[in-house]
C-alpha cells in the first residue's frame, strides 16, 4: 500500500514538474528563432521583441487572477485548463503568418502559464505534507524550471535550423496536451466543495493587464514612432494610470486579487524590487546575447544554440549545488547580494568578449560568471519573497513575485533593446551592419549588469525591514536573516 501511494505521490511530482518545465522552455525557446521570425514574418527590430513581451505581458498580467481561479473552481481542473489554452496557443502561433497573429497567439500562451503555475504550486503543497516531503518536491519544481530556462535556447536553435522557427512551438503542443491527458489519472480530484470559494475580481485583473501591456507598448514604440508621440509617452501615461486605478480597485473589492495588506509587507516589497531588476536584465540579455551572435558573428540558429551550452550547464549545477549551501551558511541576504554581484560582473565580462569578428571564446569567461550568478539568484529570490509572510498568504505573495518577475522581464527587455538599437535601421527585415549592431548590444549589457548589482545591494541593505517582519515556515526550508 505504502508503494503503491509513494508510487503515486512519485508520478504526480513528475508531471508537475514537466509542467513547470514547459512553462520555462516556452519564455527562452524563441530567442534564437527571433532573427527568422522577424525576417519571414516582417517585424522590425524593435517590434520583434513583443514576440517574447506578449508571452511575459500575458503570464505577469493574470497570474494573479489565475490564482483565484485555482481557489474557486479547483487545482487539478485549473491545471487541465491552463494546458489546454497554453498547447492551443502554441499551435495557434505556430501557423501564424503575421507579427499580429503571432504576437496575440504569444499573449494567449501568456494566460495559460497563468492559469497552471499556480495551479502547479497549489498541487504541490496539497499532494506532500509540509516539511521535508514538501520542501524536496519544491526543490524538484524548482530544478525543472531552472532546465527549462536554460534548455529553451537550445531545442530553439536546433529545432529552428532542422525544421524552421515554427517548430519552436510546435514541440509545445503535444507537450502540453499530453500532460493535460496524463492529469485525470495521476493528480488527486479537486475536493467536492458546497459553494465555489472566494470571488473574482475581473475588473482588477483587467486594469492590471491593460496597464503593464500599455507601460510596456510604450517603451517599444518609444524609441520607433518617439518619445513624446501618443504610441510612447501616451502609452506610458496610460498604463501608469491603469496601475493607479489597479491599486484603488483592490482597496474598494471584496475579493482583491492581492490583499493590500501585503503591499506594506516591507520584505515581500523588497524582494518583488529584486525579481524584477534581476529579471529585466536576465531576459533582455538572452535577447542581446543572441542578437550578438546571429547578428554580429553570423551564426545560424543551431549554433546560436549550442553557444549557450555552457551557461545552460553552469547555471544548473550552480542553483542544484551551490544555492542550498549558501543559504543555510550565509542567509538570504549576503547569498542575494553574492549571486546578483556574481551576474553583473558577468554580464560586464560578455560585453567586454563582444567585437566584430571575435570568436566564441571571447565571451566564455562572461557566460562562466554569468551562469554562476544568475543560478545563485534565481532560487534564492523566491525563498526570499517567501520569508516573512503569514503561512495563509503564501500562495498571494508567491503569484506577486512571479508576476514581478514577468513584468520585469517585459519591461527590462524593452529598455535595453531600445539601448541597443538606437541609431539602427528601424524598418521591417532590416539587418543592422555588425559594427553599428555590436556597440548598441555592449552599453545595454552594461547597463544590465550595473542594474543586477544595484539590485544586489537593495537585497543587502534590506536587512532592518526583514528584522522587524514577522517570520513564517520558509516554503523551501531555508530561513531568512
Amino acid at each position: 500500500m505504502e508503494t503503491s501511494v509513494a508510487r503515486r505521490s512519485g508520478l504526480a511530482l513528475a508531471l508537475l514538474a514537466f509542467a513547470q518545465f514547459v512553462i520555462a522552455l516556452d519564455y527562452n525557446i524563441v530567442y534564437v528563432a527571433l532573427p527568422d521570425i522577424g525576417r519571414e514574418l516582417g517585424f522590425t527590430a524593435q517590434s520583434l521583441q513583443w514576440v517574447v513581451s506578449a508571452y511575459a505581458v500575458g503570464f505577469g498580467g493574470f497570474l494573479l487572477f489565475g490564482g483565484r481561479i485555482v481557489d474557486r473552481f479547483g487545482a487539478r481542473r485549473t491545471f487541465v485548463t491552463g494546458l489546454v489554452v497554453f498547447g492551443l496557443a502554441c499551435l495557434a502561433g505556430g501557423f501564424a503568418t503575421s507579427p499580429g497573429i503571432l504576437d496575440a497567439a504569444r499573449a494567449v500562451q501568456g494566460l495559460g502559464a497563468a492559469l497552471l503555475a499556480p495551479a502547479t504550486l497549489a498541487l504541490i503543497s496539497t499532494s506532500f505534507a509540509e516539511g521535508p516531503a514538501r520542501n524536496r518536491a519544491l526543490a524538484v519544481w524548482g530544478a525543472a524550471g531552472s532546465g527549462g530556462l536554460a534548455a529553451g535556447a537550445l531545442l530553439g536553435g536546433v529545432l529552428t535550423n532542422a525544421l524552421g522557427w515554427q517548430w519552436v512551438l510546435f514541440l509545445l503542443v503535444p507537450l502540453a496536451l499530453g500532460s493535460a491527458l496524463a492529469a485525470r489519472p495521476v493528480l488527486a480530484a479537486d475536493p467536492v466543495r458546497s459553494a465555489p470559494g472566494g470571488g473574482f475580481d475581473l475588473a482588477g485583473a483587467i486594469v492590471a493587464s491593460a496597464g503593464s501591456s500599455l507601460l510596456v507598448l510604450g517603451l517599444v514604440n518609444g524609441p520607433e514612432a518617439g518619445w513624446v508621440s501618443w504610441r510612447g509617452i501616451g502609452a506610458l501615461l496610460g498604463g501608469a494610470l491603469l496601475l493607479t486605478v489597479f491599486v484603488v480597485v483592490e482597496k474598494r473589492t471584496r475579493d482583491p486579487l492581492a490583499p493590500p495588506r501585503l503591499f506594506g509587507n516591507r520584505g515581500l516589497i523588497v524582494a518583488m524590487g529584486v525579481i524584477l531588476v534581476f529579471q529585466s536584465g536576465l531576459g533582455g540579455a538572452y535577447y542581446l546575447f543572441t542578437a550578438y551572435l546571429q547578428n554580429v558573428l553570423g551564426y545560424n540558429a543551431l549554433q546560436a544554440g549550442l553557444a549557450f551550452l555552457p551557461l545552460t550547464l553552469i547555471s544548473m549545477t550552480a542553483s542544484l549545488k551551490l544555492t542550498g549551501i549558501l543559504l543555510g551558511r550565509w542567509g538570504i541576504r549576503t547569498t542575494l547580494l553574492t549571486g546578483m554581484l556574481v551576474n553583473g560582473v558577468g554580464l560586464a565580462l560578455l560585453a567586454a568578449g563582444m567585437a566584430v569578428g571575435a570568436s566564441f571564446w571571447t565571451v566564455l569567461a562572461g557566460l562562466v560568471v554569468w551562469g554562476i550568478g544568475g543560478g545563485l539568484t534565481f532560487p534564492a529570490m523566491f525563498v526570499s519573497a517567501a520569508s516573512g509572510v503569514a503561512p495563509g498568504e503564501q500562495g498571494v505573495a508567491s503569484a506577486l513575485a512571479t508576476t514581478s518577475q514577468q513584468i520585469g522581464g517585459a519591461i527590462g527587455l524593452a529598455v535595453l533593446v531600445a539601448i541597443a538599437n538606437a541609431g539602427l535601421d528601424p524598418h521591417p527585415g532590416a539587418t543592422p551592419e555588425p559594427s553599428a549592431a555590436v556597440g548598441g548590444l555592449r552599453v545595454a549589457l552594461w547597463v544590465a549588469g550595473i542594474a543586477s548589482v544595484a539590485g544586489g545591494f537593495l537585497a543587502f541593505l534590506a536587512k532592518r525591514s526583514r528584522e522587524h517582519t514577522p517570520t513564517a515556515p520558509d516554503a523551501v526550508g531555508a530561513s531568512a536573516e
